[in-house]
C-alpha cells in the first residue's frame, strides 16, 4: 500500500461499543500494510474538519474514512486533491448488526479491506477539456411563447441566444389567440395573451439573434460543441437554402404542439359547420365575431364537444390540459353582448385545475352557458340548416337533443416532436431490405420498415447521432425524460424540451417551463465548461476512457447507451462525445472486452474490491453473498435499513454501483471464483415512469441477468445463485426480507462448490 495512504476510523455513533477498534486497526496496519491509521470521535462537523487538517499535515494522497454513510458528508469540505473513500460502519454495520459479535466484526473488517483495495486502484479525475473552446450560446428551436420566454430568460442572464422559428413570425399558437385564461386574482376575466409585448422584448434584445422562416437542417457535436446549420423554410425563396452556420453550447426544444384529430364518429371535415376550437379562436381574433363557414351567417348558438368526442380514445388517452378552459373561454366570446346567444358544453370530465376553478365558476354564472356531462353520439345537418346533436348519459338523465348553428370540437394537444430512435430503426430496416443476407432476413426487414414508415421524413432537430436524428419519445410521442426526478432532462444531454412539446400545458405554465429549461441549458454549459457531468451524477469529473486496441466493433456500447454518447466511424468503432456523457457506466457493463473504464470506477477496481473480501472456507459454515446496489435508490435504501435498525444478514457484502446497467458480467465470475455463494443485484424500478435514473440501466440489467443464469448453468451451478431485484428508495423494509429469502436459498442449495479452489 502507498506510503501516502491513511485510514481514519470513527469511534462515535456506537461504533466503538459494537466493534473491536483495535482489531480493525490491526487489519489496516498489518494485513493491508497501511502506514497511517488514526481513530477519531466523529467524522462530521468539527470531527471532519480535524480529519481534513490531519490529511494536510500528513501529506496523505489516498484516504479511507470509516464512519458514517458516504451520503452524510459535506463533500465540499473535503480536499479535492486527495482520493477519499467512505465506509458506512454506522449505517451498514453497527446499526443493522448485533454488537460485539464475530460476524459483525468480520463485516466491518471486510469493508475496510474492500475500500482500501478500491482507493489503491483509483486515480484522481482529470476533467475533460477539449482543444476547442466550449460555446456558451443557447439555441432555442421554436418561436412560440415557450421559445420566446426561454430566449428572453437566457439573454437576461447574460447568455447569447439563437432563436429559430419555422414560420415567418414569432408567436406560435398563443400569438393566434384572441384572449388568454386569467392568470391573476380574482381569476375571472380573460386577459391579453401578452405575445406582442414578449415578441418586442425578444426582437429588441441585442443578445438574441432571431431567425424566422428557418429550421435546423443539421446539428452535430455535443454540449458546448454543437454545430448548427440552418436552412430556409420560406416558400418560393430557395426552400432548403442554407441560411447560417454557428456553434452553440446547449439547446432548448420549444417546438410546441398541433391539434389532434377528432373522434372518427364526428363529422369534422364532412360538415363545414363542424370546426375545431383552434379554428374558432383564429376566426374570432381576426374578425371579432363567430360565423358559420357554410354561409358566413353569424352563429348564435354553439355546441362545444370536449375531449375530441371521447376522453378515452386508445390513441390519445391523456388529458390535453387546456381543452376545457378553451371551451369555457370561447363560450364567453359568444355570450358576451349577445342576449339571444346560447352555448352548450358537453363533457365527460371538466378539468380546470388550480385557480382556474374560479374561472369555471365565472362561466357557470352565465345563464346563456349550459354545461352538462354527456356523450355526443350523433351530429347531423337538419333541413333548417342547423346542426342537430344527440347526447346520451347526460347529467339530467336520458338523452338530450339540441339544434345549433355551429359545433366546435375541443382540439387536443399533440407534441411537435419526432422519435429519433424510431427514425433510426426505420432507416436501418430500409437499408437491411437491400443488404440482408437471406430472403427471410430481407422479409423481416421489409416488414419492420413498413411498420415504422410513418416516421419517414419527420425529423425536426436533425441531430447527427448514431441513435437517431431527434429525441427519443414516449408512447404518446412526448420526448422521453425522467419526469419524476429530472423533468427538464431529455435522453440527449444538453437538449431540453420545454412547453407543450414536453407535456400538455397552457401559456402560463409554458412560460414557467421555459424558464426552467433555460436555466437547465445554462447549467449544462457551465458544467460542461468545468468538465462536470449534469444530473444525476452532477459535478462528476470522470468520463469514460476507451482502450480501442481491443475493440471488436460489437456495437453494444453504442446501441445500449441511454444518452446517445457514442457515434460510430465507418468501421463501427465507437466515437465518444464526452460532454454528452452522464457517467452511468452502462457502456462499461455492456462491453464484453472490458475496454471502458473511469478514473474511480472500472472493471479492475470493482474486481479488486470483490477479491479483497476474506471468504471463509466451507467448513466454517459462514456463507458470503455479494450485493451490487444502485447508488440512486438501493444504496440509500440500505442507509435507511440501518437508520431504522432493521436486522440484516451479516454474510452480505455490498458494493455500490453507478447504475445496475454498469455491472459487468466478469464481476459475477470473479465473485464465484473468489468463493462467494451468491450474487444479489438491486436496481431502480423501471417501466413507463422510468424510475431508473439512467432510463435503461435497470432494464438492461434484467435482460443481462438471463445470460448470467445461462453462464451459471454452464458452470454446473444453480441459476438461483444470481438474482436481480428492483427497489425504490422507500422500499428499505423489503431489502432484509429479500436478503433473508436469498440466504435461505443458499442454505438449501449449499455452499459454492468452487470455494477454496
Amino acid at each position: 500500500m502507498s506510503e501516502k495512504t491513511g485510514v481514519f476510523i470513527c469511534t462515535g455513533y456506537g461504533i466503538a461499543e459494537a466493534l473491536d477498534i483495535e482489531a480493525l486497526c490491526k487489519v489496516v496496519e498489518e494485513e493491508c500494510e497501511v502506514p497511517y491509521c488514526k481513530t477519531v470521535e466523529s467524522c462530521e462537523g468539527s470531527g471532519l474538519q480535524e480529519i481534513c487538517r490531519e490529511i494536510e499535515a500528513q501529506g496523505l494522497e489516498r484516504v479511507v474514512i470509516a464512519g458514517v454513510s458516504p451520503r452524510a458528508y459535506d463533500d465540499h469540505l473535503l480536499p479535492s486533491n486527495v482520493l477519499i473513500e467512505k465506509v458506512a460502519l454506522r449505517e451498514h454495520v453497527v446499526w443493522c448488526q448485533p454488537p460485539e459479535d464475530e460476524d459483525t466484526q468480520m463485516l466491518a473488517e471486510d469493508y475496510l479491506r474492500m475500500y482500501l483495495a478500491k482507493v489503491e486502484k483509483t486515480s484522481l479525475a482529470e476533467p475533460y477539456q477539449p482543444e476547442e473552446e466550449l460555446s456558451k450560446v443557447v439555441l432555442v428551436v421554436g418561436g412560440g411563447v415557450t421559445g420566446m420566454t426561454a430566449a428572453k430568460e437566457a439573454a437576461e442572464a447574460g447568455y447569447p441566444v439563437k432563436l429559430v422559428e419555422k414560420t415567418g413570425r414569432l408567436g406560435g399558437w398563443l400569438g393566434r389567440q384572441h384572449k388568454s385564461f386569467p392568470t391573476s386574482a380574482p381569476f375571472r376575466e380573460l386577459e391579453d395573451p401578452g405575445i406582442d409585448e414578449l415578441r418586442s422584448a425578444v426582437e429588441s434584445n441585442p443578445l438574441i439573434d432571431v431567425f424566422t422562416s428557418a429550421s435546423t437542417s443539421s446539428i452535430t457535436g455535443a454540449p458546448g460543441l454543437f454545430d448548427v446549420a440552418l436552412s430556409s423554410t420560406a416558400e418560393g425563396n430557395g426552400n432548403g437554402q442554407e441560411l447560417a452556420h454557428f456553434r452553440v453550447g446547449s439547446i432548448v426544444q420549444a417546438t410546441g404542439w398541433q391539434p389532434t384529430d377528432p373522434l372518427a364518429s364526428l363529422p369534422y371535415g364532412e360538415l363545414p359547420d363542424v370546426i375545431l376550437s383552434v379554428e374558432l379562436e383564429e376566426m374570432f381574433r381576426e374578425s371579432g365575431k363567430i360565423t358559420r363557414p357554410s354561409d358566413g351567417a353569424e352563429a348564435k348558438s354553439i355546441a362545444f364537444i370536449q375531449c375530441g368526442g371521447d376522453a378515452h380514445v386508445e390513441e390519445r388517452p391523456y388529458c390535453s390540459s387546456i381543452c376545457c378552459m378553451t371551451s369555457l373561454k370561447q363560450a364567453l366570446y359568444l355570450t358576451e353582448g349577445a342576449e339571444d346567444a346560447k352555448a352548450y358544453i358537453f363533457y365527460e370530465f371538466m378539468r380546470t385545475p388550480g385557480q382556474y376553478e374560479d374561472f369555471y365558476r365565472r362561466a357557470q354564472e352565465e345563464s346563456a352557458v349550459f354545461l352538462t356531462r354527456g356523450k355526443v353520439e350523433e351530429v347531423q345537418q337538419g333541413p333548417d340548416g342547423k346542426l342537430h346533436l344527440k347526447a346520451a348519459d347526460t347529467m339530467p338523465g336520458g338523452e338530450l337533443e339540441v339544434a345549433v348553428d355551429l359545433v366546435v370540437v375541443a382540439a387536443g394537444m399533440r407534441p411537435n416532436a419526432a422519435d429519433g430512435e424510431a427514425i433510426r430503426a426505420y432507416e436501418d430496416a430500409k437499408l437491411a431490405t437491400t443488404n440482408a443476407e437471406s430472403d427471410n432476413l430481407r422479409e423481416e426487414a421489409a416488414k419492420k420498415a413498413e411498420e415504422l414508415s410513418a416516421h419517414a421524413g419527420t425529423q425536426i432537430l436533425n441531430l447527427e447521432y448514431r441513435q437517431g436524428p431527434d429525441l427519443p419519445t414516449l408512447e404518446q410521442e412526448f420526448p422521453d425524460s425522467h419526469f419524476i426526478c429530472f423533468p427538464y432532462e431529455s435522453r440527449r444531454t444538453g437538449i431540453y424540451p420545454a412547453g407543450a412539446v414536453r407535456q400538455p400545458m397552457d401559456g402560463s405554465a409554458s412560460r414557467n417551463d421555459a424558464t426552467g429549461a433555460a436555466l437547465k441549458a445554462i447549467q449544462c454549459m457551465e458544467m460542461a465548461g468545468r468538465g462536470e457531468a449534469v444530473h444525476p451524477r452532477a459535478r462528476d469529473l470522470t468520463y469514460p476512457d476507451f482502450f480501442f486496441q481491443r475493440c471488436t466493433q460489437c456495437k453494444r456500447c453504442t446501441e445500449e447507451c441511454p444518452f446517445g454518447v457514442l457515434n460510430e466511424d465507418e468501421k463501427g468503432t465507437p466515437l465518444p462525445n464526452p460532454t454528452r456523457c452522464r457517467r452511468c457506466g452502462i457502456c462499461m457493463g455492456a462491453c464484453p472486452e472490458r475496454i471502458v473504464s473511469f478514473a474511480d470506477y472500472s472493471v479492475d477496481i470493482i474486481s479488486s474490491m470483490i477479491k479483497a473480501v476474506d471468504v471463509p472456507d466451507e467448513f466454517e459454515e459462514k456463507p458470503r453473498v455479494l450485493a451490487f446496489m444502485c447508488e440512486n435508490d438501493a444504496f440509500p435504501a440500505l442507509d435507511a435499513v440501518g437508520k431504522h435498525r432493521l436486522p440484516l444478514s451479516p454474510f452480505v457484502r455490498v458494493i455500490p454501483v453507478r447504475c445496475l446497467g454498469s455491472v459487468n458480467s466478469v464481476w459475477i465470475t470473479d465473485a464465484l471464483a473468489a468463493g462467494f455463494d451468491g450474487i444479489l443485484s438491486f436496481g431502480c424500478k423501471h417501466g413507463d415512469d422510468y424510475q431508473c435514473h439512467f432510463i435503461k440501466g435497470s432494464e438492461l440489467a434484467d435482460y443481462r441477468a438471463n445470460n448470467i443464469k445461462k453462464t451459471l448453468e454452464q458452470m454446473q451451478l444453480e441459476s438461483e445463485r444470481a438474482a436481480v431485484h428492483q427497489v425504490q428508495i422507500t422500499d428499505y423494509a423489503e431489502i432484509p426480507k429479500i436478503v433473508d429469502e436469498f440466504m435461505e436459498m443458499i442454505e438449501r442449495v449449499g455452499m459454492n462448490p468452487f470455494k477454496g479452489m
